[in-house]
């Protein structure tokens, strides 16, 4: 009964909102720091980007969209899904409702393909599409091929990003899942571009995964340091 309940569009509705209630409030009560400082400037006219994050860190990544820039998120069409797409709407993300997936018959129950079309149609309309590199259900913080594939295709670079809160409390779950809490200092951090050659060979393209791995790990670690720090 209570499981037939989660699923109820007017509780999915108001878990939704209720988490971007939370996470605003999370943001407004913290001090928060972004590195580099003048990313956004030095980098805008780079954009759009294929914003690389890792699952289970994501969730303040709202945050990391300065004003005035499009970023579309994807999201999984699951009921935790849909209660996160719901959330990032109401923080101002436009959404691609699919997901990434370790199969060709996971791939196609989660629209993966529709999703990288009209990721790649968001990205050509001069979108920033952002997307988790790891896919469910881990290995965590292990790219995959598909937001190579992505950059790619679309001929955009991948930009590593990572945002950590100084309080946080971890989940057990395959992608430790962190928990943002209030009264904290987040640090954002992005990582530098890498650019995926459109004629880029096997070989290459997984050069170019192990790197993104390397620099999204790499920024991960910054982002918490700063974070616990509590240095600007």
């Amino acid at each position: 009964m209570l499981k037939k309940l989660g699923k109820h569009p007017l509780v999915i509705k108001l878990v939704g909102n209720a988490m971007a209630y939370y996470l605003l409030f999370v943001r407004k009560s913290s001090k928060f720091t972004l590195d580099p400082p003048n990313f956004y400037e030095d980098h805008k006219e780079g954009t759009p980007y294929v914003v690389s994050m890792w699952h289970g860190q994501h969730f303040m990544m709202p945050f990391a969209r300065p004003k005035g820039w499009d970023v579309r998120v994807m999201i999984s069409r699951s009921t935790d899904g849909e209660m996160q797409a719901i959330c990032a709407s109401k923080l101002g993300l436009g959404l691609i409702r699919a997901a990434g997936a370790q199969n060709a018959k996971q791939i196609k129950k989660r629209g993966g393909m529709r999703g990288f079309i009209e990721a790649l149609r968001g990205l050509k309309d001069g979108g920033n599409v952002a997307m988790t590199a790891d896919v469910p259900k881990g290995p965590a913080r292990k790219a995959g091929k598909g937001i190579i594939q992505l950059a790619k295709h679309s001929g955009r670079p991948l930009l590593p990003v990572a945002i950590a809160t100084s309080r946080h409390r971890d989940l057990d779950t395959w992608d430790k899942a962190s928990i943002n809490l209030p009264f904290s200092h987040i640090a954002l951090c992005f990582g530098e571009p890498i650019p995926v050659p459109a004629d880029a060979s096997d070989e290459q393209l997984e050069e170019i995964r192990q790197l993104l791995e390397t620099r999204m790990n790499e920024t991960t670690d910054k982002a918490y340091a700063i974070a616990k720090s509590g240095k600007k």
